[in-house]
């Protein structure tokens, strides 16, 4: 294998300013939670979490049988068949899945599609394994929508796997299901891969299950080609159980990264396993979520309220679902220099931003980017806020401008 490529900027850029951070506005997952809360959150106080006679073995090498039960019955919902259990492996979150899936399924000679801007590890690993990797680029001028007849002309005959990111990191886009459907029509064509990254689902804050345009998982969409994968992290405030999974329609795709595992982590902890289960059982999931949803639209009130009060510096296109924004700075017509603009920040106020630039951009893409988390708890959101506002006043004249080489 190829060595890797440059490691995942947004995460390293996050671990490299952790000191100084006061408030962490970088933050992806919903603010996190403890096992006492989740107890109060269940509806059923005579399950526990935790069976504190079991022997911690190795435990069920692909996850429990509750565990992946579970989720598969939540990936069988508006479904024309139940998908099985076997076709679920839990993993150590969803990096893993991630790069298992990828691993498993690309090299050299093959060609991938990726959704773009997203998360660095969708492009990065294929392109370090080998594979020839095309950025299927949505655009802001456009809501953050895919071209379709783009990825049709994108399409090769080598052409192994299309990725998605719904709803997308980092803008909080999501992928109608009307675009949805037609891509999974034109890999039928081929019979190319669909993987979609949905670890942010089913955060939907600004649209309902009722509108046209809402997104199903791509499971449930009656292609056999097509995976998911997710985790506990983000969507459900448990990133410190590192639980993810990767579930797909073909069976064969489990069984290859199931036997790839064998060479990293062999399992999941018993004690994450029992945790991930008890959060996501019918008498806890529902106040998990709801708890999660609201605090995602009380917060993105709060940013929308300072993004319209800072029209003359900053815009963006409202998110829809997820738990981050990414929003455009400028000074007179002209992006400001992100990377130095959020070194500033730190610096100077103790916020942290993640820079859109040098975190999700590839040559000259999203200059003057930041992108903020908004399902962090509302205070530190509120505060950090404030002290933004003291910074636009009477700093952020400093900031300086990308200046056209």
């Amino acid at each position: 294998m190829q060595k890797l490529l440059a490691k995942d900027k947004a995460e390293e850029k996050q671990k490299q300013g952790t000191k100084g951070v006061v408030y962490n506005i970088a933050e992806t997952c919903c603010a996190s939670i403890s096992v006492n809360d989740l107890q109060e959150l269940s509806e059923d106080k005579s399950l526990s979490p935790l069976d504190l006679s079991t022997k911690l073995t190795y435990g069920a090498i692909r996850g429990s049988e509750r565990l992946r039960r579970t989720l598969a019955n939540l990936y069988s919902v508006k479904t024309p068949t139940q998908l099985p259990s076997d076709n679920v492996l839990i993993t150590p979150g969803a990096i893993q899945a991630n790069f298992l899936l990828l691993y498993s399924l690309v090299g050299p000679g093959d060609h991938v599609i990726c959704h773009y801007p997203t998360y660095q590890q969708l492009y990065s690993v294929p392109a370090s394994l080998g594979a020839e990797v095309s950025l299927w680029k949505s655009k802001e001028n456009d809501g953050w929508k895919l071209d379709l007849n783009e990825l049709k002309e994108l399409i090769r005959p080598n052409t192994k796997l299309i990725i998605l990111n719904n709803p997308q990191n980092p803008t909080g886009a999501v992928i109608p299901q009307a675009t949805l459907e037609e891509i999974v029509e034109i890999a039928r064509s081929s019979s190319i891969f669909v993987h979609a990254d949905e670890v942010y689902r089913p955060i939907f804050h600004s649209i309902t299950p009722m509108e046209p345009e809402f997104p199903l998982s791509l499971l449930s969409l009656g292609y056999e080609r097509t995976i998911v994968t997710g985790s506990m992290s983000k969507a459900y405030s448990l990133a410190g159980i590192r639980v993810g999974w990767i579930a797909s329609r073909d069976r064969s795709v489990i069984e290859a990264c199931a036997s790839a595992r064998h060479y990293t982590t062999i399992s999941v902890s018993q004690l994450d396993d029992a945790i991930a289960s008890y959060a996501l059982d019918a008498s806890c999931i529902h106040n998990l979520l709801k708890r999660n949803i609201q605090l995602a639209k009380t917060n993105l009130a709060i940013l929308e309220k300072f993004i319209e009060s800072y029209r003359w510096a900053c815009g963006w296109v409202k998110p829809r679902a997820g738990t981050t924004a990414f929003v455009r700075f400028s000074k007179m017509g002209k992006p400001v220099d992100d990377v130095a603009f959020c070194e500033m920040l730190l610096e100077r106020t103790g916020i942290m931003f993640v820079p859109g630039s040098q975190c999700f951009g590839e040559g000259e893409d999203f200059k003057g980017y930041v992108r903020i988390g908004v399902v962090q708890e509302t205070h530190v959101l509120e505060e950090g806020l404030e002290v933004l506002k003291s910074f636009m006043e009477e700093g952020y004249e400093e900031v300086p401008v990308i200046r056209k080489k």
